[in-house]
């Protein structure tokens, strides 16, 4: 299993928040995940992180103005509340009879998680511009040699030491690769020619059609050629006719509402670019391990399909100890069945049933639990429940937490005064760094860096990931 790369881009502070609308008191880390294996999402969530698409990010809970405290569910223990029985009975009423209930809707808001990755002023265009090439680290037996650099002697080895892997790589990022200009061909370069005074337009001849007009035409001959049968050659031979003059009629002539309405959308439209991003981009690996569930483990999309059309699609992640609910959108139309908390209840036993099949993965996640914002406290209805200090990283139920958000919307959960973030930073010269295609541990990276230093940045990126991770992920350096 390839290692995961990231690029950490630091603190972001100052930016609008959106739970409570305060223009400046968001402040959260993120990085920019190339390639994530499902063990280290796992670590990371654990330790209060998230991912949005390929961006994973961190509120900094001490300073941003809504604390963000990660939530799970027992879902071997869950007990379903009364609202939720008649969420249930509701879609089973209306599954079974058709029937629509009139009472008011239970429905939840759809996580908005997304929107603190969407009002940051982190540009996605310009979040990673590093190409496949440079991802690719070195083999393992050559990343081991320059590790040892570090134990064999105090001074940097000579750079000729380490050789670069040239062969095929597997891709690790899905942007593409800045193309490299090549030389112009001799047509490009008569192209850019001044061209020859001439006597201007031949009033005599037609006018000249525009090329996509040419296609069209012979796209539509070479379509009803095929529909061509010999029962019916004369009727479609003058069906063919007409529509090539009806086609020839309408050249250089002013578009109608029609032709504005049926142009199709360039595949990279923003509509498009940003719904990609959020909802399907993932940077975690697929794992299928002989001991997992028959799925695997990765990232998800599991469809709600109503008389053959999809009415909700719910975003999710399968990982080593739990079902992480990503995202949910759904047809508005179908709002009344409160669809929001259908799929979480479908989705809690959906991670009972993979616990049949790999007895480690017993919790559902459900993002973050914010106290200070009313709108996102629905979470805590689904019993029991646990939310992760953010000092020790070690989980409280939610009972014994929420007197304590009553009094202060960021608080220490763990009673325990003398309790530590056991999986905190304990070795900085440890933390794998990828440099020029190079792994390598942080105490070699350090000697060879040319230009001022970036160990505070580093010491701020291993403390947030934890130990383990700054392990296992390649920091990706320049």
């Amino acid at each position: 299993m390839p290692a995961a790369v990231v690029e950490y881009k630091g603190w972001k502070e100052g930016y609008t928040c959106g739970y409570c609308g305060a223009p400046r008191g968001k402040v959260s880390a993120g990085m920019w995940a190339h390639s994530m294996t499902v063990q280290d999402y796992q670590d990371l969530i654990d330790r209060g992180w998230r991912r949005s698409g390929k961006y994973v990010y961190k509120p900094i809970m001490n300073q941003t103005c809504c604390p963000q405290y990660t939530i799970r569910c027992r879902a071997l223990r869950f007990q379903a509340s009364k609202s939720h029985k008649k969420v249930l009975k509701k879609m089973l009423k209306f599954l079974s009879k058709g029937e629509v209930s009139k009472a008011a809707s239970e429905e939840e808001p759809m996580d908005s998680h997304i929107e603190d990755v969407a009002t940051c002023d982190f540009p996605y265009k310009s979040e990673s511009q590093v190409t496949q090439s440079e991802l690719t680290p070195l083999a393992v037996d050559q990343a081991e040699r320059v590790e040892n650099e570090d134990k064999d002697s105090g001074e940097t080895k000579e750079e000729g030491n380490v050789q670069k892997v040239e062969s095929d790589s597997v891709q690790i990022c899905t942007d593409k690769d800045t193309p490299v200009p090549a030389e112009p061909s001799h047509s490009a370069k008569a192209a850019h020619a001044p061209p020859k005074p001439g006597k201007g337009a031949d009033l005599s001849k037609p006018l000249c059609r525009k090329a996509k007009d040419i296609r069209k035409e012979r796209k539509l001959q070479k379509l009803l050629q095929n529909q061509m049968g010999t029962a019916e050659g004369s009727q479609l031979q003058g069906d063919q006719a007409f529509l090539l003059q009806n086609s020839k009629s309408k050249t250089n002539q002013p578009k109608n509402i029609e032709d504005f309405v049926s142009v199709p959308l360039p595949d990279d439209a923003r509509h498009k670019l940003e719904f990609t991003r959020f909802l399907c981009d993932s940077p975690l690996e697929a794992e299928h391990p002989p001991n997992g569930p028959e799925c695997g483990y990765g990232s998800f999309h599991q469809q709600y399909w109503l008389d053959g059309k999809i009415i909700a699609v719910g975003v999710i992640d399968i990982l080593p100890y739990c079902v992480s609910s990503v995202y949910l959108y759904y047809d508005p139309d179908f709002s009344f069945l409160s669809l929001g908390v259908y799929s979480a209840l479908r989705e809690i036993a959906f991670t009972r049933q993979l616990y049949a099949q790999a007895p480690d993965l017993c919790f559902y996640y459900m993002g973050f639990y914010i106290h200070s914002c009313p709108k996102m406290r629905y979470k805590g209805q689904y019993r029991p429940s646990d939310l992760l200090c953010p000092e020790t990283y070690t989980w409280r139920p939610i009972e014994q937490c929420l007197p304590l958000l009553e009094h202060s919307k960021y608080s220490r959960l763990t009673q325990d005064g003398k309790a530590v973030d056991e999986g905190g930073l304990k070795e900085l010269g440890r933390v794998k760094v990828l440099l020029k295609r190079t792994v390598m541990p942080y105490s070699v990276y350090k000697k060879r860096r040319k230009g001022p230093s970036d160990e505070a940045s580093v010491q701020q990126y291993a403390s947030l990931v934890g130990q383990s991770c700054s392990e296992r992920m390649l920091l990706f350096r320049s």
